[in-house]
């Protein structure tokens, strides 16, 4: 018997055990995510947008949904999901229809690492497999932000292609319906 090793087991296990569900983002939540938007991790992770929270969070078109992800009411993270086609701004190009793309981020340092953001994605994949007409997810990581694309290739996604968006090198992953399924 090693106790450390035993607690090291038992705290894993825990950060697991605590459920975590999604809410719509409001206004309401505007402080938060600029404080978010303020954390080193968030900014290496997407270091040129400019989400205009103070407008965007008050907008609710049809083509979009803004989650906060909430740890047995603790606030902890942000989902959106967007279907490229219909978005406006057209950032993932002519894409197509049956097509959703994520962005995630957990918002505090200290959360990070401890399977959150696993559920999370999960949690928004069945909301994005949940209509029977999307066969693919896109996501986007910056090409330095090797720890993202692993945490998303342990999900699934499989690399599709370096693209740049603005002045961002992405490589562009996918999870297709027939991977999650299986």
């Amino acid at each position: 018997m090693n106790p450390v090793r035993d607690l090291q087991i038992f705290n894993f296990e825990c950060y697991f055990c605590k459920v975590i569900t999604l809410r719509k983002a409001t206004i309401d939540d505007l402080d938060l995510i600029r404080y978010w938007d303020t954390q080193e991790h968030v900014i290496a992770a997407d270091p040129e947008d400019d989400w205009d929270w103070e407008n965007e969070l008050g907008r609710d078109p049809n083509w979009r949904e803004q989650l906060i992800a909430e740890l047995e009411g603790r606030l902890i993270g942000f989902i959106q999901i967007i279907d490229p086609e219909l978005e406006e701004s057209h950032y993932w190009g002519d894409i197509g229809p049956g097509k959703r793309a994520i962005d995630i981020w957990i918002g505090k340092p200290s959360d990070l690492g401890k399977g959150y953001g696993t559920q999370m994605m999960k949690q928004a994949l069945q909301r994005c497999f949940k209509d029977e007409q999307v066969e693919e997810v896109w996501i986007d990581p910056l090409m330095t932000n090797t720890r993202a694309i692993r945490f998303y290739r342990r999900l699934g996604f499989r690399f599709y292609e370096y693209r740049t968006f603005g002045q961002q090198s992405c490589a562009v992953h996918i999870l297709k319906r027939s991977d999650w399924e299986i």
